[in-house]
């Protein structure tokens, strides 16, 4: 059900006037879904937090606690079923589930915000 305002404030996830807490983590790997809204993810174990590789070395365990975290509050999607095309998972081979991270539309307008108003500490 929609209240008419943002769209979002009769969601599970809020909307009007929600304030939205991000651990610094949480707010780096969101800084980076605004540059690439699509990225690949791998895990021992969808059960598992994801792991995501940056220049063949798996971030800190702390990233894929935030990636866990971004997806809690809907601002990305982990999609252990959808592969990205095209991309070369050799990096991965550690690691038996292959699949995808996207950025949401929920995602998209806290980047968006975040772009034009800043954040609080």
């Amino acid at each position: 059900m929609d209240c008419g305002h943002c769209g979002g404030c009769c969601s599970p996830h809020g909307g009007c006037g929600e304030t939205l807490a991000l651990t610094a983590e949480e707010l780096a790997m969101l800084r980076r879904f605004a540059q690439i809204p699509f990225l690949p993810m791998a895990g021992k174990s969808p059960e598992e937090a994801p792991v995501f590789l940056e220049d063949g070395e798996a971030l800190a365990e702390a990233d894929g606690t935030a990636l866990l975290g971004l997806a809690g509050k809907g601002l990305i999607r982990l999609d252990w079923d959808i592969p990205l095309s095209n991309f070369g998972y050799e990096a991965y081979k550690d690691y038996p589930f292959h699949g995808s991270m996207a950025l949401t539309a929920r995602g998209l307008a806290a980047v968006e915000l975040l772009e034009i108003q800043g954040i609080e500490e």
